[in-house]
């Protein structure tokens, strides 16, 4: 049976396990039932690590018993597993079946689309959210408010790695570039790293050490190649950039959790070719507060900042205090996220109204049968 008592030697520690998911996995223990983190994901089955005497061991389970129509529901990499392995399904070399998902304490959530209404889970019980962003291009502020308003809403700190720094061989403008991108992530600490050249890879490693990570940015980025670099060997496919241009291709088809040799784990993402608002109020307020801290000093406490008088914040792009694409930056985002939680709510209410007509013909079918039965 498995024991929920913590201690620095139990072999789950290493990828993320605390008297927080032990006391969570509570009602399941004593039943033949282990815990297990997925690492990864794929149609249906999921690659997890299980406890297996004083070590671990993969794991290969089936998810029917959890699956649901419900995009922000489905098993994710990063997620605790509730696994039976003395009764798993789907045979061939399934080692068991996944019964539930404990609790998440974080998780990343994007739109699937601007047109749709459905969210989708990126990563799950994440400390640290790694915001990739390629040096290979010029520096998209707005990319990076994105992501970290995203980052922030999940619950995980974000850290944002200026990767390829070794294509900047000047050192005052890679600091330029560094300084530009801390004035859009408040609070938010920014690394320049070189997965190829070594350069700063030690401290992020330092940094994500011991807890639970995610790698996240665009399609060639170098994510799989700052993986490989943190973990300490190839793990990750990669592929040579494309010569006209120095961008990497796309290479990590799944997301994968890997082991990092400091202690901790970390989750590589496939690269995205882009990343929506998903009901990212707070998350927007703490990238843009320095927008919020402004906007107290306005006027009307419901300034829109267009053309209303004693809008201290568009005082302030008057003043060059704040750089007027940060202001648009805000209120696009801001946009965005209104119509995305709009089409949401709209979604819930006509699910409700339809589950409300299923249960008012099902009542209706009950009284007939009961009048049909003379009962």
């Amino acid at each position: 049976m498995f024991d929920l008592e913590l201690s620095a030697a139990h072999p789950l520690t290493a990828y993320g396990w605390d008297d927080g998911f032990a006391e969570s996995f509570t009602p399941f223990a004593g039943r033949g039932f282990v815990p297990g983190r997925v690492v990864r994901v794929d149609r249906g089955r999921v690659d997890a690590v299980v406890p297996d005497g004083d070590g671990l061991r993969t794991v290969l389970a089936d998810t029917a018993l959890v699956a649901t129509s419900d995009p922000m529901r489905v098993p994710c990499t990063g997620d605790w597993a509730v696994i039976d392995l003395a009764n798993g399904r789907g045979g061939g070399h399934v080692d068991g079946v996944v019964r539930a998902l404990l609790p998440r304490r974080t998780a990343f959530l994007r739109s699937t689309s601007s047109k749709r209404s459905e969210g989708q889970i990126l990563a799950a019980n994440v400390d640290h959210a790694v915001i990739a962003v390629s040096l290979a291009d010029a520096l998209d502020l707005g990319r990076i408010e994105r992501f970290v308003s995203l980052a922030w809403e999940s619950g995980a700190q974000p850290l944002v790695a200026l990767t390829k720094a070794d294509l900047v061989p000047d050192p005052a403008g890679l600091a330029h570039l560094v300084a530009d991108a801390e004035t859009v992530a408040p609070g938010v600490q920014v690394l320049a790293v070189s997965a190829e050249a070594g350069e700063g890879v030690d401290v992020l490693g330092a940094v994500l050490a011991g807890g639970t990570s995610a790698l996240l940015g665009q399609s060639g980025a170098g994510k799989s190649t700052l993986a490989n670099a943190l973990v300490g060997e190839e793990v990750q496919d990669v592929q040579a950039i494309r010569d006209r241009d120095g961008k990497g291709r796309h290479t990590t088809t799944t997301r994968d959790l890997l082991a990092l040799p400091g202690g901790g784990v970390l989750i590589d993402t496939p690269g995205l070719r882009g990343v929506g608002m998903w009901d990212a109020e707070a998350g927007l307020a703490r990238t843009f507060s320095d927008v919020e801290t402004l906007a107290g000093d306005c006027r009307f406490h419901d300034c829109a900042h267009e053309t209303e008088p004693g809008c201290a914040v568009l005082a302030a792009v008057a003043s060059g205090e704040l750089a007027e694409r940060r202001l648009e930056s805000y209120r696009k985002l801001q946009r965005e996220n209104l119509r995305i939680v709009a089409k949401t709510d709209a979604r819930l209410r006509a699910e409700l109204r339809r589950d409300w007509k299923q249960k008012q013909a099902l009542g209706r079918h009950m009284m007939e049968r009961k009048r049909g039965t003379g009962r």
